[in-house]
């Protein structure tokens, strides 16, 4: 495996990390909760395992790349050695939610609670990463005039490239969902959750849309997504408290109202709750001051 030892930059004004490649040969960096105030993109070269992240377990083996937000909970479970590489970088350095439309990595990469956080690397994309990690080392190494513009070109390319190959594979997904007998049922209900889950919180509500039974509801959630239908609606409501703390200056007591929480302690208990820190100390590591300087 070519190896990239550790590079690192680091924000002059916060201290935080900023940027930062390194190659790894064992589980030890993931055999315990990640909960990071940074992106991590993780290229699994060599081994397989299961990868516990937020309330779902899914397998992972070589050439998959697995993609995380900040303060997203993951680890590794493995029980043979795991090679690969990481690229960690801070909303600081790049801001997927302000380049939206250019990368397009958001609800694809990043914040999808209706799919594995998995993308497979065939050798093309193989060889396009390999390219990319090889100029982020050398740039790295030896720094330049526009730096960080370089940098943030490069990581670009990698979100862009990962983005198409996981749209593509999720297209292919959905087609073989599709001759399955449920997929009108999955489809308005990942319709119902984007449109109402300001509104509507509970499991039941969602049924009552769909005219089914809660239970029934329950169990094809389950089957499809391998998550309760609770923590898929738990977890669209975190992640647009997370885009809104981490954009705007919005008060969290008017967030809370926004997102249908009249008690704006219950919420940010449920945000503790689901994020393991609370609102105020989201924003302070991840979001408005620094993200818009």
């Amino acid at each position: 495996m070519m190896n990239y030892s550790t590079s690192t930059l680091i924000n002059p004004q916060t201290g935080n990390l900023a940027f930062k490649v390194f190659s790894f040969d064992n589980n030890s960096h993931f055999d315990h909760i990640q909960r990071l105030n940074y992106y991590s993109l993780i290229w699994i070269k060599t081994g397989k395992g299961r990868v516990k992240v937020d309330f779902a377990e899914y397998s992972f083996s070589q050439n998959m790349l697995l993609a995380f937000s900040p303060y997203q909970p993951f680890m590794f479970l493995t029980n043979e050695p795991i090679e690969g590489v990481v690229i960690n970088f801070h909303p600081d350095f790049f801001c997927i939610h302000k380049h939206q439309q250019e990368v397009a990595c958001n609800g694809v990469l990043f914040n999808n609670i209706y799919n594995p956080p998995l993308v497979s690397i065939d050798q093309n994309v193989n060889d396009t990463f390999e390219m990319l990690l090889e100029q982020i080392k050398a740039e790295m190494q030896n720094p330049a005039l526009a730096q960080y513009e370089l940098l943030v070109s490069y990581l670009k390319i990698f979100l862009i490239t990962a983005s198409r190959i996981k749209a593509q594979q999720q297209t292919e997904i959905q087609s073989n969902i599709n001759e399955s007998k449920e997929p009108f049922i999955l489809q308005n209900l990942k319709n119902y959750i984007e449109i109402h889950f300001k509104t509507k919180h509970s499991a039941s509500d969602y049924a009552d849309l769909l005219n089914i039974s809660a239970k029934a509801l329950a169990k094809i959630a389950k089957t499809h997504f391998n998550k309760t239908l609770t923590e898929l609606i738990s977890e669209r409501i975190i992640i647009e408290a997370k885009r809104e703390l981490y954009l705007t200056n919005k008060a969290v007591k008017e967030i809370a109202y926004e997102l249908g929480y009249e008690d704006e302690h219950y919420f940010s208990r449920f945000f503790k709750n689901n994020a393991d820190i609370s609102p105020q100390v989201y924003r302070d590591t991840v979001g408005f001051d620094r993200a818009m300087s």
